[in-house]
């Protein structure tokens, strides 16, 4: 095996400091395990921290990539459930205390002293990536790596949708934000019984919304082109959304969910955005509105997650725009950042 290995590199917090470098491959330690990366998907916020647009704190020099699968190469000391040659998919969080109350609850997500691959510790943006034991998930052989990548995203959809919302068949459920994490959780909803469905986007969102039309939603809409309101007042019984999810992040989507959702309803933001928010949030009081954050995801939503994608339950054919080699890195992070791709997957081979 090659002591060294190609890797795409975020060297600096400056616009565009991202490059492909030779890198050492990771040494792993007890409880660790090598991975051979069969797949790793680009995700926003790697486009993000290409842009210098995060709002999340970033170690550079760091390998880019969080949402991955592979080939155990390697095992170490201790490793019980895994040997080499397993099919997996790995979790997002790198680094956890293992000691905090949220740690010990099950909750790992939320720990205080988190770090995540592809900003606080390297990702899998390359040949190989270092991962713990407690972070990976067998997958059948039947599940290839290319789709398997994207558990990650699905399980931030399943958690966001299926875990910290309320849907109950027929609800009208309306989508914020039509990139990936969207377009997932709208799949969420149809999946969890959605009665009307609909994504939202904006001019520059023409491929995405397609694809939502694709995944069967009932409505696929640019809100500069439309009045938003004015659908949501026509469908059902007239009283808004039954639930909002919130996944483009920016002050005005949180705006508009507050006008649109009906009294007692539940709005769940998955999106991030820095800004501040700049109007009342009286309407979330006059409504009785629930308002939800959610993050991440935990041990038992990947195992559901990875059943669903296994058994075809989650389609993934119109959020796949293109598989590529990491020497194809930029024009795939380019494509998802100018909506010409939803999402693409490199394979380091």
């Amino acid at each position: 095996m090659s002591q060294t290995m190609t890797g795409v590199v975020q060297y600096d917090l400056k616009p565009h400091s991202v490059e492909l470098r030779e890198i050492e491959l990771p040494e792993i330690g007890d409880g660790e395990i090598l991975l051979k990366v069969g797949a790793v998907s680009v995700c926003g916020s790697d486009v993000h921290q290409y842009h210098g647009t995060q709002s999340w704190p970033v170690r550079t020099p760091v390998i880019l990539g969080h949402e991955f699968g592979g080939i155990v190469a390697k095992a170490g000391k201790g490793v019980r459930s895994f040997k080499e040659g397993d099919r997996v998919v790995s979790e997002t969080a790198a680094f956890i205390c293992g000691e905090c109350l949220y740690c010990r609850s099950g909750d790992y997500n939320l720990c205080p002293q988190r770090k995540g691959f592809g900003y606080g510790i390297n990702g899998a943006m390359s040949g190989y990536v270092r991962v713990a034991e407690r972070c990976l998930h067998h997958i059948p052989d039947s599940l290839p790596f290319e789709r398997a990548a994207l558990t990650e995203p699905c399980c931030v959809a399943y958690n966001c949708v299926t875990v910290k919302s309320r849907i109950r068949p027929g609800d009208t459920v309306v989508v914020l934000g039509p990139g990936p994490i969207g377009l997932l959780c709208a799949e969420m909803a149809r999946i969890n019984g959605a009665g009307t469905l609909i994504v939202t986007g904006m001019n520059q969102d023409i491929s995405r919304l397609e694809a939502a039309r694709d995944l069967g939603v009932n409505y696929a809409v640019n809100v500069q082109e439309t009045d938003l309101a004015d659908l949501v007042r026509s469908v059902g019984d007239g009283l808004g959304a039954h639930l909002i999810i919130d996944a483009a992040g920016a002050s005005a989507a949180l705006k508009s969910a507050l006008e649109i959702i009906r009294p007692g309803g539940q709005i769940t933001k998955v999106g991030w955005g820095p800004q501040p928010l700049g109007f009342s949030l009286d309407p979330l009081v006059q409504k009785a509105v629930t308002l939800q954050g959610s993050f991440s995801h935990t041990f038992q939503n990947w195992e559901q997650v990875v059943s669903m994608l296994s058994s075809g339950q989650i389609n993934l054919k119109p959020i796949i725009s293109r598989v590529a080699g990491l020497g194809d890195w930029k024009d795939c992070f380019d494509g998802m950042h100018d909506g010409r791709y939803v999402k693409t997957v490199l394979q380091p081979e």
